[in-house]
């Protein structure tokens, strides 16, 4: 994975596991559209940065679930990771509005119309 993309996947999963901590990994596989090893990889890489802690989730009958909680530095992550998310997204944002906007002078050029 680029440093992007890799930015993206922890940002995604950082935002979703602060919404619902005690998410089980085949939850949090489904909701970002990866497989179940790609989202115990991003888990651990989390783990070992040390963004997020594992518990055991108390209150469920089956023990064997865990509740994944940000750390402080992983709350800090997350607001890094943000707003890199951020720029990224308005810079795709600027550059496909000038392609858009491209292809509609092209239009006009080409139909002799307005491309609207």
């Amino acid at each position: 994975m680029s440093r992007p993309e890799n930015e993206d996947a922890h940002f995604r999963v950082l935002r979703l596991l602060e919404r619902n901590p005690e998410m089980p990994q085949r939850e949090v596989a489904e909701a970002l559209g990866i497989s179940l090893g790609a989202a115990n990889y991003l888990l651990r890489a989390l783990v070992e940065k040390g963004h997020i802690k594992i518990q055991n989730f108390r209150t469920s009958k089956n023990k064997l679930r865990y509740a994944y909680i940000l750390t402080p530095s992983g709350i800090e992550a997350k607001a890094r990771l943000t707003l890199g998310f951020l720029r990224r997204k308005y810079a795709e944002y600027e550059a496909l509005k000038a392609e858009i906007e491209g292809l509609e002078a092209d239009l006009e050029n080409d139909a002799g119309r307005p491309a609207r």
